[in-house]
């Protein structure tokens, strides 16, 4: 089997270990064709292609993730990484784990960490990594591992996000609140939502956003019951898609443009936060993307022209 052929396979895996250490669809994928080039023009074959790329990959990562987070310190509102539509490493005996390792709740989890702290625990916790393994692909020595590994699975276990365990049933409630919406049923979300739920918007001062974070069962309903049928009433469209591993939807606009992603994190069978993903720089790789400032106008001018 051939370079390309190696790459091509190993390339899901690689990609997955990439999204989980950056938080970011782009620089993942610029961290996997930063891979390909080093293994291309290496002139040794490694004794594992495998462990050799995925050092490579999480080395690139965790330089990445060093740089990006002070910018994350300077980012306008609230931060959430940019929605995944599809993990393309797959392993159906570890499915819902790795989605759940995946969803927004825990990728911001990982925020806290040190890059190293969050390489480790990806490469150990996530995908099951041996220690030499994981002391190679980050350059320090098995016992260093050992501690970061320690460190990191502390952090998260402390705040470690929990999730509706039954699939159907999480995507029935998910089923239920989208006809809601549509519906601007505000009684009938309310019935979905937690008591103390939070909806929280991600524009990084490139879209309208929500001024803060609306908590609470009735104001969400409300907000979400009079926001979305003004919305379908201008055009606008919500495509029920999971997001991240869990329930969530696309919003597009009256040309099939991308608006903004919504996902939910679902549990003891009520939805327990909604976070929307508006700025127009993390939605790129999800479809040709829509001018939010327009669609502002264009529903503000509606509400106006409403007798």
């Amino acid at each position: 089997m051939g370079k390309a052929e190696d790459f091509a396979r190993l390339r899901p895996l690689l990609f997955s270990i990439a999204y989980r250490i950056l938080g970011s669809v782009g620089e993942a994928e610029d961290a996997v064709q930063e891979a390909w080039l080093r293994y291309e023009a290496s002139t040794t074959q490694p004794a594992s292609t495998k462990s050799f790329l995925c050092a490579v990959v999480t080395r690139i990562s965790i330089d990445v993730l060093r740089s990006a987070r002070m910018r994350r310190e300077e980012y306008v509102g609230p931060w959430f990484p940019e929605p995944l539509l599809a993990d393309p490493y797959e392993d159906p005996a570890r499915a819902a784990e790795l989605a759940d390792s995946v969803s927004t709740a825990a990728l911001l989890l990982l925020e806290r960490l040190s890059p190293l702290e969050r390489a480790v625990f990806v490469l150990r916790e996530v995908f099951d990594f041996g220690f030499p393994e994981v002391a190679s692909a980050v350059g320090r020595s098995e016992d260093a591992c050992r501690q970061l590994a320690v460190r990191a699975r502390r952090h998260m276990n402390a705040g470690r996000p929990r999730f509706e365990a039954d699939r159907r049933a999480r995507d029935e409630l998910a089923h239920r609140f989208f006809q809601a919406l549509r519906e601007g049923d505000v009684l009938g979300l309310q019935q979905l939502l937690a008591a103390d739920v939070s909806m929280v918007g991600d524009g990084g001062g490139k879209a309208p956003q929500l001024a803060r974070a609306i908590r609470g069962a009735d104001k969400v309903a409300r907000l979400l019951g009079t926001v979305f049928p003004a919305l379908a009433g201008i055009g606008l469209t919500t495509e029920p898609h999971d997001i991240n591993g869990q329930p969530g939807a696309i919003v597009r606009d009256w040309d099939g443009k991308v608006v903004q992603t919504l996902a939910l994190d679902v549990l003891d069978g009520r939805i327990q936060s909604i976070r929307l993903v508006l700025n127009p720089q993390k939605l790129g790789h999800v479809g040709p993307v829509a001018d939010p400032w327009e669609v502002s106008r264009v529903f503000r001018e509606s509400r106006r022209a409403q007798p």
